[in-house]
């Protein structure tokens, strides 16, 4: 069967989505009502997919991800193709194939595509079984699912998959994907001088064990390398389980603490600026160009736009409007060598990094990736550049899929 089949629009569930409800978590509505919609459909008809989706993705918002991936399991059992409409619904038909898993498994297309007439059809792909069949008509394909150790093969099955697709495909090469790990990063960029990539490893427990109890060198693992460095669990995001530690009493306590099978290690690099703050860019591309998405100013070395007071502080808000107007005037220019350089070695449609910059001037790269939120849900009083912003980013990104399509 093609996979461009026509299939009955009417059967296919609609949900809300993921950046309607964000919105009303983000805010502080109440969400009682929502939730109350959803349970009463629930009970009504334990087969209602697009109500348990989008109770899902209601109770991951909260706090509660594995109940979120438990009550996502159950709708995948029901339906894995699910319609989200944007607008009207009267633009482009976009094909998402997805992985299963929380907010980090896929691309946040809904955010992206937020404030348009798209209608997003999201195909829930397993390693393990066929391509959803039929599909619904589409105009374009979107692969979504982000890299992970989960989606190491799912995304191996879809590179395949996508290269004899018969419609457009945005991040058809998604095996380029898969190799975004960090470790991959390092080695991806090492030889690029205008770029710094720590040296990130990926090691076993116990071989920082061995670290820890004093039985094995620091050098065997990070070559050259000394305290303090930084460790994460594997396929952990948004600084959960990121530490700075200075010596091996501080590695032995952090292990203590975390149950991982493998973590990530690498130096630390400290990028504070002249004036003793950390500057950390999340920059996105679009068909090779960059754009900022934001600007997060902190006290702290492990920035997060949430945890970096931007809210509370007008002065660092007033240095992320000057940097997102002067952008492509001063930042990227600076650092086009750099950028021009990520933008070719990652090869992508579309994708997101975080970096700063390093005291030599470089550009200094923490992560990349297809999975990074950017979105619009700032106060438009508190961030009204941002909303100007990221309608700019979110036009140039639905410019490229309509230019894909009738290209």
């Amino acid at each position: 069967m093609s996979p461009v089949e026509i299939q009955d629009h009417g059967s296919v569930p609609t949900i809300l989505g993921l950046a309607r409800l964000a919105r009303v978590i983000y805010h502080g509505e109440d969400r009682g009502a929502i939730v109350a919609s959803l349970a009463s459909r629930i009970s009504a008809n334990a087969e209602d997919a697009a109500a348990l989706m989008d109770l899902s993705t209601i109770v991951q918002l909260t706090g509660e991800r594995e109940k979120g991936l438990a009550i996502q399991a159950v709708a995948l059992d029901i339906a894995r193709v699910y319609r989200c409409v944007h607008g009207s619904g009267s633009g482009l038909r976009v094909l998402a194939l997805c992985a299963p898993g929380d907010f980090m498994a896929n691309t946040p297309l809904d955010f992206l595509l937020d404030e348009s007439d798209t209608t997003v059809y999201y195909a829930h792909v397993m390693a393990a079984l066929p391509l959803p069949d039929p599909l619904p008509d589409h105009d374009i394909v979107f692969v979504c699912a982000a890299e992970s150790d989960e989606n190491k093969y799912l995304l191996a099955r879809l590179a395949d998959a996508v290269a004899t697709w018969p419609c457009p495909v945005i991040n058809r090469q998604a095996h380029r994907i898969a190799e975004m790990t960090r470790d991959r990063m390092w080695q991806l960029f090492r030889f690029v001088p205008e770029i710094m990539a720590p040296r990130n490893v990926r090691v076993p427990r116990e071989d920082l064990l061995r670290v820890a109890d004093g039985s094995a060198s620091l050098t065997l693992l990070l070559p050259d390398d000394h305290f303090p460095i930084i460790a994460r669990p594997v396929d952990s995001h948004a600084g959960n389980g990121l530490v700075r530690i200075g010596d091996t009493h501080e590695l032995h306590d952090y292990l203590r603490g975390a149950d991982c099978p493998e973590f990530y290690i690498a130096s630390f690099v400290d990028y504070s600026s002249a004036d003793g703050r950390f500057r950390k860019y999340r920059i996105v591309f679009i068909a090779g160009r960059p754009y900022l998405a934001h600007l997060a100013i902190s006290t702290e070395w492990m920035v997060h736009y949430l945890n970096a007071g931007m809210h509370e502080s007008a002065d660092r808000r007033a240095e992320e409007a000057r940097c997102m107007e002067g952008f492509d005037e001063d930042f990227a220019a600076r650092h086009s060598v750099a950028l021009g350089a990520v933008a070719r070695l990652l090869g992508l449609d579309y994708f997101a990094i975080d970096c700063a910059e390093t005291r030599d001037g470089r550009l200094l790269l923490f992560e990349a990736g297809t999975g990074m939120i950017v979105h619009a849900m700032d106060s438009a009083d508190v961030f009204p550049y941002k909303q100007i912003q990221m309608q700019k980013i979110f036009r140039v990104f639905g410019d490229m899929l309509e230019k894909t399509v009738n290209c």
